[in-house]
């Protein structure tokens, strides 16, 4: 994620509430950036992020589609739309919470969003969970100057929980995994080989041995020479052993599931599972309805709550639901052959002209 870890990451997480004391961390606490050190947890949130950074925003008046502020466009000045989107997703899926800040106009008009660090915010709240104000690096906000996004909320907490928050067990167990394999060859003990010899050997002997052995293995590696009945086995992993292939296959499954994404887009084989169209289609709408939608209503009611009166902002998700060539023309020549679409129309959803439009120019 590059710049965006090193924007999420940059200090611990803080806690509600100041005025109670926090219980301390566990030594088996997952952090955002431990989490995000596994690949199934990056290409995770960076599947979610990416889905969401594509879409564009919309503003209607209840059915009749109206012209969005400038603001809507592009929430911050200094960021495009896909990057302001990305940041807030990325807040989401990893914190569970994202934070604007709000600028306004002397005439209380929204002008400009800035996503802040959800680690560098504080939040201020009663016993009932209602916000009373937010810190952030050292400065006190009122609730109407910052703009709070949350999922995974529970009654009675001011701050919402992602994947990550509320799978520490899961996530513990895939890290510890990670780890155990990345160390087995330097803390595990298992020798690169074995010197053997048909001949009884004293401590003195098989130590000179072994230090022989070792010298003529150093950086300029030749042809070994072997004498007084001395041979060598070396010591290897099969390729599961030493990956741990089978367990870490479990790991991004489970990962996937967490994060509710599909194990085809995680890269990840699901045993017994064969992949054609139509059930690539079906996963790919489960994962619109019941992943993305998460994010997406939150951003859109986040941006709602921003606009004057009764307008409200959607995002046009056809693009992520959107078939593909064939199966499209397929079904606009249905279409037009019942009657309730005309050729027009179709050049339409297609995004061409009209035919006479055209042949004109």
């Amino acid at each position: 994620m590059g710049r965006f870890t090193d924007w999420l990451f940059g200090t611990p997480e803080v806690r509600t509430q100041p005025a109670i004391q926090p219980p301390a961390y566990q030594a088996d606490h997952v952090t955002t950036g431990d989490a995000t050190s596994l690949s199934a947890v990056y290409r995770a949130s960076q599947i979610i992020a990416v889905g969401i950074k594509q879409l564009s925003v919309k503003t209607y008046r209840g059915d009749e589609e109206v012209t969005a502020p400038n603001w809507v466009r592009r929430p911050n000045i200094k960021l495009s739309r896909s990057a302001f989107l990305e940041q807030t997703t990325y807040s989401l899926v990893l914190n569970g919470n994202a934070y604007w800040f709000v600028s306004r106009d002397n005439q209380s008009r929204v002008t400009n969003l800035e996503v802040l660090n959800p680690n560098d915010v504080q939040i201020e709240s009663d016993d009932w969970g209602n916000v009373l104000s937010y810190s952030y690096k050292g400065s006190k906000y009122a609730p109407s100057e910052i703009q709070h996004l949350s999922i995974g909320r529970m009654p009675g907490h001011a701050k919402g929980q992602g994947p990550i928050q509320k799978a520490q067990t899961e996530l513990r167990g895939a890290v510890d995994l990670q780890d155990y394999a990345g160390n087995w060859f330097k803390d595990a003990g298992v020798p690169t080989g074995i010197l053997k010899s048909d001949q009884v050997l004293n401590a003195e002997q098989a130590s000179a041995y072994k230090e022989q052995w070792t010298e003529s293995q150093g950086a300029k590696r030749g042809v070994a020479v072997l004498g007084n009945g001395l041979s060598y086995q070396g010591v290897y992993l099969s390729p599961t052993e030493a990956q741990f292939i089978e367990n870490q296959q479990f790991s991004v499954t489970q990962i996937a599931r967490l994060f509710g994404i599909p194990a085809r887009l995680m890269l990840a084989v699901v045993e017994g599972g064969a992949t054609t169209y139509t059930n690539m289609e079906s996963e790919e709408i489960s994962f619109m309805r019941y992943t993305l939608a998460n994010y997406v209503i939150e951003i859109e009611d986040a941006l709602s709550l921003l606009l004057a009166g009764r307008t409200e902002a959607k995002f046009n998700i056809d693009a992520l639901l959107r078939p593909d060539t064939l199966t499209r023309y397929q079904a606009h020549k249905l279409g037009i052959e019942a009657g309730f679409l005309t050729v027009d129309e179709v050049r339409a959803i297609e995004n061409r002209a009209p035919i006479e439009k055209e042949t004109n120019e």
